[in-house]
């Protein structure tokens, strides 16, 4: 079955591609969207440009669509992203790495059912340290990029996903009420390898900004 992975360069949707290849699906284009607007209810923005250089090194073509933003109006460019897939490349299904919010979820499934095309969540209702834990057996290499919840702050921002790292967010977990795998938006991460890519991406540097309990580190790669 030919699909369309919905790709922001972060671990659920790189993750989400890896499982559903494993499952057979034909990883045959990645669909990301460019969000002017940062707060963005849909939508990965962190470093979300650096998705070409991971599609090159994928080997998968990737369809861009820009968007301001705004609540709601977003899902129409995201529907025409998916439309253009369909068109383009043939395909009759989509992956996203919705693990446990209904808002996306719900609105990526209403999109398909509109477009005839099947919707498929690899990653929903998974444990989420059973999760984290899978990324590192299977040698995801992954990066924080971006902390957007109390007590998070700028030390976080490039601490990689590893043991280490699950067990600080448990912690979190039970003391904050912080989602382990930054489901409710707590913190954002750019893959910089996994079985998916024919070689690592390198870090070359970093931009760090922001305030309080919101910061964002703008990388560049190679």
């Amino acid at each position: 079955m030919k699909t369309a992975v919905l790709f922001s360069g972060g671990k659920d949707s790189c993750f989400s591609a890896y499982l559903a290849k494993k499952k057979g699906y034909e990883l045959t284009c990645l669909i990301s969207i460019f969000s002017e607007n940062e707060e963005s209810y849909m939508f990965h923005t962190p470093n979300i440009k650096l998705v070409k250089q991971q599609s090159k090194i994928m080997g998968i073509p990737l369809i861009v669509q820009e968007t301001k933003g705004k609540k709601e109006e977003e899902l129409e460019d995201l529907e025409k992203a998916i439309k253009l897939a369909k068109d383009k490349y043939n395909i009759n299904s989509v992956v996203s790495g919705a693990l446990a919010s209904n808002y996306q979820r719900l609105r990526i499934e209403n999109i398909c059912k509109k477009l005839n095309l099947k919707s498929i969540n690899p990653l929903w209702n998974k444990d989420e340290i059973e999760y984290l834990d899978e990324l590192i057996k299977n040698k995801f290499k992954i990066i924080i990029t971006g902390v957007f919840a109390y007590p998070l702050d700028k030390i976080w921002l490039g601490k990689i996903i590893n043991k280490k790292f699950i067990d600080e967010v448990q912690i979190l977990k039970e003391k904050y009420k912080i989602h382990p795998a930054g489901e409710g938006g707590e913190f954002e991460t750019f893959v910089l390898d996994c079985p998916l890519f024919k070689k690592p991406l390198k870090l070359t540097s970093s931009k760090i900004s922001g305030e309080k309990n919101s910061w964002r580190m703008n990388v560049k790669i190679r």
